[in-house]
């Protein structure tokens, strides 16, 4: 199967129904996540935690990008993750107040699309991913009551904004699928 085709806007696939996985995956990769680690208690158990939900949330977004992607998204998307908080947990030191919360998730975000712009190729989308989960901290921040537990990601308010922010920046980045005369001649 071939990966990386250009789409037509209207055939690109990140409709609504298909990016609905991506928006519960972050809470639901977020609070599998937690039952096992935390991202206070040190760079070794973020970077669990990252590896639990990056792989929910990885898998997540893989259903809603494929076939522009492949199957290899989800494991760089929780490799990315494991990478990211444990050095965003080595930079904060596990603090959680609203700051550090959004330099988190500046910190992960950067790592987790840096890992994923190799299979999207476009170099623009860790600067996309960092600032839309930072923002997606600072939303969430503004909700959660316990922050201080360590959660992995942020919860479903941030995840609504995160998502309609990469899936309309996904949008202009993916470019036009060729026409079928083209594709079947590539």
């Amino acid at each position: 199967m071939a990966y990386n085709v250009r789409y037509r806007e209207s055939e690109l696939p990140l409709s609504f129904l298909r990016w609905i996985p991506t928006v519960v995956g972050f809470p639901l990769g977020g609070l599998l996540a937690i039952q096992v680690a935390s991202t206070t208690d040190g760079p070794g158990w973020a970077a669990l935690a990252g590896l639990i939900a990056g792989a929910v949330i990885g898998t997540a977004q893989w259903l809603a990008l494929r076939p522009r992607v492949s199957p290899l998204w989800i494991p760089v998307t929780a490799a990315g993750m494991a990478l990211g908080l444990a050095l965003a947990a080595l930079v904060t030191g596990g603090a959680t107040d609203l700051g550090s919360l959004a330099l988190l998730g500046a910190i992960a975000g950067a790592v987790v699309g840096g890992a994923q712009a190799a299979l999207l190729r476009t170099w623009a989308w860790p600067l996309v991913v960092g600032a839309s989960w930072a923002a997606g901290w600072v939303v969430s921040a503004l909700v959660i009551v316990d922050e201080q537990r360590g959660f992995a990601t942020f919860g479903l308010s941030g995840a609504a904004l995160v998502t309609v922010a990469t899936g309309l920046a996904l949008r202009g980045l993916l470019g036009r699928r060729p026409a079928r005369a083209e594709a079947v001649a590539a």
